[in-house]
Parts: structure tokens; C-alpha cells; sequence
């Protein structure tokens, strides 16, 4: 029996030995390749590394804190707005009904840009991320020419919600 315990502590020595020398053969010839090769000025450039810096994009007005103090005061906005347009006919004042109408598109709109922002990113998704993007900005330009439509040819949006509410 003691001869098995030896025989087997033994075997799993060297197969530890032989497992470890196998694991570290890379690291070992990674960092010696490094040392071998020579300095060449302006030498290998390895881009897309952990040490890379993280490339800023260029400051715009559309994007940052002017577009995040648009998207509050066209939400902020809204509220008095939609009250606005539900105490006065939509017929006897039509400016308010262009106003909720263009107002609730634009707000649709950025809620799902944000959407399109956060999960169809361009750089994850490369056809995907700019196609739904422009999907969403011609759906958009459509939408305003269909309330456009509606507010000046039919009701009007505000006699549409009214008609609806006493329906």
C-alpha cells in the first residue's frame, strides 16, 4: 500500500511539473521574443490595446449638456402644452395644435434615438446601428408630414384626442 502512495504522489509530481512547464512555455517566449527583437524608430505601432487612450469625439452643440437641456425642456415643456391644447379647441387655435403635434414627435424621436444610442451602438453593430438610424429619421420626417397632413386637411390632433375622450 505505502508503495501505490508513493508511486501515485510521484505521478501526480510530474504531472504537475510537466502541466506547469507547458502553461508557462507562452509567457516565456512572449517575453523573451519582446527582448530579441530589435528598436526600429518609429517601430511597430499596436493600436486597439489596454493602453491605448480613449478617443474623444469632437465637441458638438447637438450632443451634451445642450442636448440634454433640450430633452428636458421639450419634456418639461409638453406638460403645459397638452394642458394648453385640452382646455382650448384645436379648430379655434391651431398654432397650439402644430405645437403638441411637432412636440410629441420630437420627443418620440429622442426617446428612440436613445434607444438606437444605448443598444444598437455603431461601433457593435456596423450595418445594423446606422441602417435603424436612418430608419428612424425618415419614420420621423414621415410622422411630421402625416400630423402636418392631419392638423391642416382633417380635425386636428387636439379634436382628435377630445373626440376620442367623449367617445
Amino acid at each position: 500500500m505505502s508503495s501505490a502512495l508513493v508511486a501515485r504522489s510521484a505521478f501526480n509530481r510530474n504531472v504537475a511539473a510537466a502541466l506547469a512547464r507547458r502553461s508557462l512555455r507562452p509567457l516565456a517566449l512572449q517575453a523573451r521574443g519582446a527582448a530579441d527583437q530589435a528598436y526600429v524608430p518609429g517601430g511597430p505601432i499596436y493600436r486597439g490595446t489596454v493602453n491605448d487612450p480613449t478617443p474623444f469625439p469632437p465637441p458638438s452643440k447637438t450632443h451634451g449638456s445642450y442636448h440634454w437641456a433640450f430633452e428636458r425642456l421639450l419634456s418639461a415643456g409638453l406638460v403645459p402644452l397638452t394642458v394648453a391644447a385640452a382646455a382650448t379647441s384645436g379648430t379655434a387655435y391651431p398654432i397650439i395644435d402644430g405645437l403638441l403635434g411637432v412636440s410629441l414627435v420630437m420627443h418620440s424621436h429622442i426617446g428612440f434615438d436613445s434607444i438606437l444610442v444605448d443598444y444598437l451602438h455603431p461601433r457593435k453593430f456596423p450595418v445594423l446601428g446606422p441602417f435603424f438610424t436612418w430608419v428612424l429619421r425618415a419614420t420621423t420626417v414621415g410622422v411630421l408630414v402625416g400630423v402636418y397632413q392631419f392638423n391642416t386637411n382633417d380635425i386636428g390632433l387636439t379634436e382628435l384626442i377630445a373626440k376620442t375622450w367623449h367617445a
